[in-house]
């Protein structure tokens, strides 16, 4: 049998006043997803475990099954993985967004959701002015890069930049959590406040002032580690010889090169609303002739979520089951290869939040010839009836390949 993830990244929600009290998955269109869960069965997943930030890398490690204390080194080194720069045991990487500060207050975490060749541009500029021995910046995709420091100190408490929109940005610069990350936290520091002054008047900026957009006009480094010590995924699941990851987003190609899987890049996927559905199925089904895995993450929810735009992530979570879930399942239901598929997020980004929690996650599981349980519809209520219970650490992982 093989096994697909479909991961709609950040779609849980909370009830919403608006909706009539409904979540979003509650309130949405989803006809395809509930007939899966119809027909298979659900529970819900803890995926942060305590003492862990709600990041997508902890919450999408933790849906892979890894253990988090003992391969945890951020989210900066998954997305150089993804970007092909191999770190040294000396480099500590972090990611590096670029954001949109107002006054004195961080407006957004991506700029305005910033174009790649208009962030390469601002990145290139920013290594040939601030770049040494010690540090060098490597450009991403949009708004999320990457700055490696040399001998850093990663015993920094950082703000993620999409946990504090509209906030000063002052209070919350890097602090060092011991004596000997001072010296880190200076560096890191003046590097924000010199691309400040750099970027201010940069004609990429200038441009996006004058068509109404944000400007990209500070960096905001955070989430720093060293070489994380990961298995891959053939090592532990023995129905797992070969798998791929399918995703728009650095971070989650990352941690699919670490977790031993191919990494597929479509054409046309953005990460946003916009991002190419059908490119990103047909991407899926391919892998799935010749893989026994495909990880297949659909970062649009999250992003609608983090503008606290409710009917834009409406959207994207109808987008998901029309556009996603109802082809796909409507091709291998037809295969005489049997295919698993698991749907969950990897944790909830509230609308009215706009940042990522830390609550447990619904999830549903179907195959053919699968046991169905009593639950009718896909989401965050429903599934707590599910037959699953509430799973947490590799037990999804672990009932998903029996």
């Amino acid at each position: 049998m093989k096994h697909l993830i479909i991961l709609g990244d950040g779609m849980a929600d909370w009830p919403v006043p608006s909706l009539g009290g409904k979540t979003l998955l509650q309130y949405a269109h989803i006809p395809t997803m509930d007939q899966l869960a119809r027909m298979g069965r659900n529970g819900m997943l803890h995926t942060v475990p305590e003492g862990f930030h709600p990041g997508s890398e902890v919450a999408n490690l933790s849906v892979l099954g890894y253990n988090l204390p003992a391969v945890y080194e951020g989210r900066g080194v998954l997305e150089a993985a993804s970007m092909g720069v191999e770190l040294q045991p000396d480099e500590m990487a972090m990611r590096c967004n670029l954001i949109c500060i107002e006054g004195d207050c961080i407006k957004n975490h991506s700029a305005g959701h910033i174009t790649t060749p208009e962030a390469d541009e601002l990145i290139q500029y920013l290594q040939a002015e601030l770049a040494d021995e010690q540090i060098r910046l490597h450009t991403g995709v949009q708004y999320r890069h990457l700055l490696v420091v040399k001998n850093g100190n990663k015993q920094l408490t950082c703000t993620p930049p999409h946990d504090v929109p509209l906030q000063p940005f002052r209070p919350l610069l890097i602090q060092p959590q011991v004596p000997e990350a001072e010296a880190t936290a200076r560096l890191l520091n003046r590097l924000i406040l010199q691309s400040q002054v750099l970027l201010e008047n940069h004609p990429v900026n200038r441009r996006r002032i004058a068509e109404g957009k944000d400007p990209a006009n500070s960096i905001w480094p955070w989430s720093p580690g060293y070489r994380p010590q990961m298995q891959p995924l053939s090592h532990r699941f023995p129905q797992i010889r070969s798998g791929a990851v399918i995703s728009a987003v650095d971070l989650i190609r990352g941690i699919g090169a670490y977790a031993g899987l191919r990494r597929i890049v479509v054409e046309g996927a953005t990460g946003l609303y916009n991002t190419n559905y059908e490119n990103k199925v047909a991407a899926t089904l391919d892998a799935l002739r010749t893989d026994d895995f495909v990880y297949l993450h659909i970062e649009a929810s999250d992003e609608a979520g983090h503008e606290g735009n409710v009917n834009l992530k409406l959207r994207t979570i109808e987008d998901l089951d029309r556009r996603v879930v109802a082809p796909i399942y409507e091709e291998v239901s037809q295969w005489d290869q049997p295919v698993a598929i698991a749907l969950l997020p990897d944790h909830p980004t509230p609308c009215e939040l706009r940042t990522h929690t830390a609550e447990a996650v619904p999830f549903l599981i179907w195959h053919a010839g699968i046991q169905a349980d009593s639950v009718q519809t896909y989401n965050e209520v429903a599934a707590r009836a599910g037959s699953y219970g509430t799973l947490q650490g590799d037990q999804f992982m672990k009932a998903f390949m029996q």
